[in-house]
């Protein structure tokens, strides 16, 4: 299974909508400029705004797309960010694995999660930067246990850097979100009220806060 980057108007079986989230400099923007494009800059530039993202992967010949959108992390757009989560099928939190206190914030994120997503969102726990060993704060085992306390259902430590781990947490997610939605396909066959293809949600309106396009950074 593998990710290619497409565009609105890629054909698809399956549509899904992922926010990232995670405070600011964590590296939600390197890792998922390095699993769709490949690409990978160290110099910090933090994401002003909101960026979108879609790529697809195939599982059981059928094409799963996931429109990916990328959230700032700064306070100041905290209220802002809410909005995103509304209709998300799934999201990544992602921490520094150098960063003890990105790693603490998760619980706020966590929460705004649950508090502003629908119920059956799922959760995938990221511990970024995991070239930087030297400077860990946050030991795998810790974020373990917490991804199994909360009922987080996958965990995984990346570095966008290396490029480990990368393209396996978003075929993870997609794996995920098929599995998930395929079973509800079976439950509900005899209702006559399913669809095979999700429809892709409408970009939120934010024509006060227009996303904002970058050339490069690690946010």
């Amino acid at each position: 299974m593998s990710l290619t980057e497409n565009g609105e108007n890629g054909k698809y079986d399956y549509s899904f909508k992922i926010v990232i989230i995670g405070d600011a400099g964590v590296g939600k923007s390197c890792l998922l400029n390095r699993a769709a494009k490949e690409k990978f800059t160290s110099d910090y530039c933090p994401t002003l705004g909101f960026e979108f993202l879609a790529f697809s992967t195939t599982i059981d010949n059928k094409i799963v797309r996931l429109q990916i959108w990328d959230t700032c992390g700064q306070e100041v757009y905290r209220s802002l960010i809410t909005n995103f989560y509304r209709n998300s099928s799934l999201a990544f939190m992602v921490y520094s694995i150098n960063s003890k206190e990105s790693f603490l914030n998760i619980n706020q994120w966590l929460k705004e999660v649950k508090l502003n997503s629908n119920p059956d969102v799922k959760i995938i726990l990221i511990g970024n930067k995991s070239d930087l060993e030297n400077e860990r704060e946050v030991s795998y085992e810790e974020a373990k246990k917490f991804k199994d306390e909360n009922k987080i259902c996958y965990f995984e430590e990346t570095s966008a850097k290396t490029g480990l781990n990368t393209k396996k947490v978003f075929e993870e997610a997609a794996k995920i979100l098929y599995n998930d939605h395929r079973s509800y396909i079976i439950k509900s066959k005899n209702t006559g009220e399913t669809n095979d293809v999700m429809e892709e949600e409408d970009m939120p309106k934010m024509l006060n806060n227009p996303i904002k396009k970058r050339k490069g950074g690690c946010c």
